[in-house]
């Protein structure tokens, strides 16, 4: 009986896994040439920030200005996802040591 679950549980990994990246591979394939950017309001047009670029279905683009030719895409839940994140500071760094 545990072996059949953990079968079970091994086939649902795996096909969770194939869905994530067939939305991955989907993802990618978009023509995103045309995309409307956006960065946070009042950064300057000389000075490095994060753009983002609004895909279908909710996905999200994300760059640097200084490296405009690395683009990383998100699915819309890894967008949602992150941006709770950020909203809950997940993310916020720790001072160093004597700051």
């Amino acid at each position: 009986m545990t072996e059949a679950r953990n079968n079970q549980a091994g086939t649902a990994a795996e096909d969770v896994k194939a869905r994530k990246e067939r939305e991955r591979d989907k993802l990618y394939a978009l023509d995103i040439s045309g995309v409307e950017w956006h960065c946070a309001p009042g950064t300057e047009q000389d000075e490095e920030r994060v753009e983002i670029a609004y895909l279908p279905n909710g996905a999200v683009a994300m760059r640097s200005s200084l490296d405009p030719g690395t683009v990383l895409r998100y699915t819309e839940a890894e967008w949602q996802a992150f941006v709770l994140g950020a909203r809950d500071g997940e993310f916020d760094l720790e001072p160093a040591p004597g700051e």
